[in-house]
């Protein structure tokens, strides 16, 4: 089901593209009404806020509800955010293909924050998986024997790379706002940038240009759908 645009007075096609240059790029909500300003679309950086509050969430959501269903191997890993000038640690899941399974910002890297970042993956994907890599924490195992005994767990430094450089797109993101400003405002944003920067992130290296184009024109198509803008005449 598409999201509803009820009250807007602007086109789905405006608010979409908004969301897409804002969590798809490193840009502040002043470069994109900066953007839409240099196309046109008189649109404020506070409505772009607005919509990439409102929409940003829903429009990952439709995106991983088109993902296959996930691999079974996942690689686990924690790397510590500054939130307000303290530190945290943003968990994160992938599985062996990249594609992410979830992310959760936690106080704490202990057993505890563990557990429940593995309650939270096997609730939100509805699977078990084969085997799980992390690296050498020591909390990853207490939380695996008590959470998910039967399951294989891996536990080396080396093994973890496809998480760790999962990472790398947020640390962008992350200078380009200039840090969080609170715990919930960066899992609002993490969750959402999540779902739909890999969307528009394929494996180039291993695509030609033209497969690579066919592949954009693929993921552009999916998301005119799960924002409700397919078939609609291009206004942004």
């Amino acid at each position: 089901m598409s999201p509803s645009y009820k009250g807007h007075r602007y086109p789905v096609e405006v608010i979409s593209h908004c969301v897409w240059l804002y969590f798809r790029f490193p840009l502040s909500f002043r470069e994109v009404e900066e953007l839409m300003l240099e196309r046109g679309v008189i649109v404020s950086y506070e409505t772009i806020r607005r919509w990439c509050l409102k929409f940003g969430q829903q429009y990952a959501h439709g995106l991983r509800r088109r993902q296959p269903q996930p691999g079974d191997k996942w690689h686990l890993d924690e790397v510590f955010i500054k939130i307000n000038g303290e530190q945290k640690y943003l968990w994160r899941a992938v599985d062996q293909n990249g594609n992410v399974l979830d992310i959760l910002v936690q106080n704490r890297r202990d057993t505890a924050a563990a557990r429940r970042f593995f309650r939270r993956l096997l609730k939100g994907i509805g699977a078990v998986p084969r085997v799980i890599v992390t690296d050498q924490l020591r909390s990853y195992g207490a939380a695996h024997r008590e959470v998910m005994p039967s399951v294989e767990h891996r536990s080396h430094q080396g093994l973890n790379n496809r998480a760790e450089n999962s990472h790398q797109p947020t640390r962008q993101r992350e200078r380009a706002r200039k840090g969080f400003r609170s715990v919930g405002g960066a899992q609002r944003f993490l969750s959402a940038f999540s779902g739909i920067s890999p969307h528009f992130r394929p494996r180039r290296p291993r695509m030609t240009a033209s497969d690579h184009r066919a592949e954009m024109t693929v993921r552009f198509a999916i998301w005119e759908q799960i924002t409700g803008a397919a078939g609609r005449s291009t206004t942004a």
